[in-house]
């Protein structure tokens, strides 16, 4: 994704504000603001917008089931929520994205779908940092 983003003056120095610094989505979009040239400051005092990441959850629900009552696919689900302000302005107000990806269970293949579902939830991050981008774009 890397050139994706036109960044506004007001992001050059932003902090990320989160509960959560171990995120699945809060690292791959951190990365991405840095390779678009954002400089991500450790303290809001030193920034010159802020990124607030009020929510951030991920898991997965089962979507159908067989007859023997066994779950044979499920959805995995990212949301987030968040806005931007430059401490006097609100940016961006308040968004909440969700992303869903389907995929079929097999019992015997427990460790293979184990990997699948992690691989479309790294997908479901994607999605929801390329759309963040496109939205900071924007401004």
């Amino acid at each position: 994704m890397q050139g994706a983003l036109t960044t506004p003056a007001e992001m050059q120095r932003t902090y990320i504000a989160t509960d959560d610094r171990h995120s699945l989505f809060y690292r791959e979009l951190r990365i991405e603001l840095q390779e678009a040239g954002v400089n991500i400051v450790d303290s809001p005092a030193d920034a010159t917008a802020t990124l607030s990441i009020t929510f951030d959850e991920t898991d997965q629900r089962v979507l159908s089931v067989s007859a023997r009552n066994v779950p044979t696919e499920y959805e995995v689900y990212y949301t987030i929520r968040y806005n931007i302000d430059n401490g006097s302005n609100r940016l961006l107000e308040p968004q909440t994205l969700t992303v869903t990806k389907d995929y079929t269970y097999d019992e015997l293949l427990v460790l293979g779908k184990a990997h699948e579902e992690e691989l479309l939830r790294d997908a479901c991050v994607d999605d929801l940092v390329r759309i963040v981008l496109k939205q900071i774009s924007a401004l």
